[in-house]
């Protein structure tokens, strides 16, 4: 059951939704997961998914599944490709990995309008203009 898995803390981890290309306006967006620890992570999962309402329409993307592998410390790893189109949902990505034999998982949500340029930071590690959960 739930209640007999350990509550690890998910740290020093971040899903970052980054722009790759010139401005906002025209570039293409990438979402990464983002290892900001000094060991690695392995087995790295995540699920994503959208949802919300759009003209008046409630709205939900399709649930996809994404096996990253191992990830080094102090390093990334790209996820999927983003629409802006679904920058007006809620993006949630729910992370599961191991550090050992201990599994952690945390959810990730962007809220409706957050991936916006007044919320573009430089990821670190990453090194690119984009929008952070850590």
């Amino acid at each position: 059951m739930k209640a007999d898995l350990p509550e690890n803390i998910v740290e020093d981890v971040a899903i970052a939704v980054a722009l790759v290309g010139e401005t906002p306006e025209v570039g293409s967006w990438t979402v990464y997961v983002v290892n900001y620890k000094n060991g690695p992570i392995t087995n790295v999962m995540i699920t994503s998914k959208g949802y919300g309402e759009k003209e008046g329409k409630k709205v939900k993307t399709s649930l996809l599944r994404h096996f990253i592998g191992d990830l080094d410390a102090n390093s990334f790893a790209g996820v999927e490709a983003i629409d802006p189109a679904v920058f007006g949902l809620t993006n949630e990505y729910w992370l599961s990995y191991y550090i050992g034999k201990e599994i952690y998982d945390k959810k990730f949500i962007f809220l409706p309008e957050s991936i916006v340029e007044n919320n573009i930071i430089r990821v670190p590690v990453l090194n690119k203009p984009g929008v952070m959960i850590k």
